[in-house]
């Protein structure tokens, strides 16, 4: 019997996959738990449907990513550091402030765990920071750190 899964199973499928297994398997496991449907040109037709509409979805949210991104490459945050003779500085500036300016100063929430920043910045200067907005769009955004 052919069965479209509605749930990931463990060593049978994902969520979306159509699989065949025995019709005792279906009856009296997938069935009653409702961890799949059978696999009837109406059910075959709405699956179709709605993988075009996740795709849609997913499309728009690219795009979303990609304009935010756009907006991000032509803007740049200002922090300010303690520094002492040299111009060596006292503390660093981490992803948590580099968030929090972008709040204040440019009005654009980006969780911080998106930031991608290998080490806390811990010069003066101006840095290129990382912003992954989606898993295939990747802002560029400038931090300029000075002195206080």
């Amino acid at each position: 019997m052919d069965i479209i899964l509605t749930a990931d199973v463990k060593a049978l499928g994902k969520k979306g996959e159509i699989v065949k297994v025995s019709d005792g398997y279906a009856r009296n496991f997938i069935l009653p738990k409702k961890l799949g449907l059978e696999a009837t040109p109406k059910n075959l037709n709405d699956l179709k449907l709605q993988k075009a509409a996740e795709a849609k979805k997913a499309q728009e949210i690219l795009e979303e990513a990609q304009e935010l991104a756009a907006s991000i490459a032509s803007k740049s945050v200002t922090l300010k550091i303690k520094s002492g003779e040299g111009g060596r500085t006292f503390g660093s500036v981490s992803t948590k402030e580099i968030a929090q300016a972008m709040k204040d100063q440019l009005g654009m929430e980006i969780d911080k765990k998106k930031l991608v920043l290998a080490d806390p910045l811990k010069n003066i200067g101006t840095f290129t920071v990382p912003i992954k907005l989606h898993p295939k769009v990747t802002a560029q955004l400038k931090v300029k750190v000075e002195e206080m």
